[in-house]
């Protein structure tokens, strides 16, 4: 089972950050309203981090750094699924299950990444 972890995240991220440049009007949305400077700017940074952490994950050597920053990413993102989730309170039934049901998938998202960790190349410095 060696990379599986890694790879099917890898893709995963890939698949996500690529998303965030071809239609980046939904993370816009999803962006905090706190923080400082335009939503699309935040859209493009974590897309671009998506697609960093599917390289990282890719390379054996870089795929432990990866895993663990993309364990942080996850609970970094938390709090645009929480937007959303409020955002969506009143839309239909189908829109707030899928809203709400992203902020319990952070918890598995971050043991996947946190597996992927662990396929690495050995201990660090090797």
């Amino acid at each position: 089972m060696a990379r599986n972890a890694a790879l099917s995240l890898a893709a995963l991220l890939g698949a996500a950050g690529v998303t965030h440049f071809a239609k980046p009007r939904p993370y816009d949305r999803i962006v905090p309203r706190v923080l400082p400077g335009p939503a699309r700017a935040y859209t493009y940074v974590s897309g671009a981090a998506e697609l960093a952490l599917a390289a990282g994950l890719l390379h054996p050597r870089t795929r432990r750094a990866a895993g663990l920053a993309a364990a942080g990413f996850f609970v970094a993102v938390l709090p645009a699924n929480v937007k959303m989730a409020i955002d969506w309170r009143h839309a239909s039934p189908a829109r707030r299950a899928v809203a709400w049901g992203r902020v319990p998938l952070q918890i598995p998202l971050v043991w996947w990444a946190l597996k992927a960790a662990q396929e690495s190349a050995g201990p660090i410095g090797r």
